[in-house]
């Protein structure tokens, strides 16, 4: 079956960085384009960043500049760098996989924001 397992979330102070990866398998990987999203508490789940198959990426404005996504399609992952993180980013962040009307989600992943 599909899974996609995101890792690499947790609590960091403003300023901090963190890498989230998301693996996955049961899907050939290098077909499907690829988005992060976030789901901060009472709000609804928006997008964040997107890679396409071919590496073609897109950032939200509110990331552009701190975030950079990238996916290594011999592992079957892909990354969301975050720098210079800032309150307003905490929120469960999901990765997505897409290709045509077949798309997956992960569990998503914590990341907490505070000092």
């Amino acid at each position: 079956q599909v899974q996609l397992v995101e890792s690499g979330g947790g609590l960091v102070q403003p300023g901090g960085s963190l890498r989230l990866s998301c693996a996955a398998s049961g899907i050939i990987f290098s077909l499907y384009d690829m988005r992060w999203y976030r789901q901060a508490p009472g709000k609804q789940r928006e997008l964040v960043a997107f890679i396409a198959r071919g590496g073609t990426t897109n950032y939200a404005d509110y990331v552009k500049g701190r975030f950079t996504i990238s996916r290594d399609n011999a592992k079957n992952t892909v990354y969301l760098q975050m720098n210079s993180l800032k309150p307003e980013d905490t929120a469960v962040y999901y990765c997505n996989a897409l290709l045509g009307l077949a798309a997956y989600w992960g569990q998503g992943t914590q990341v907490t924001v505070s000092s």
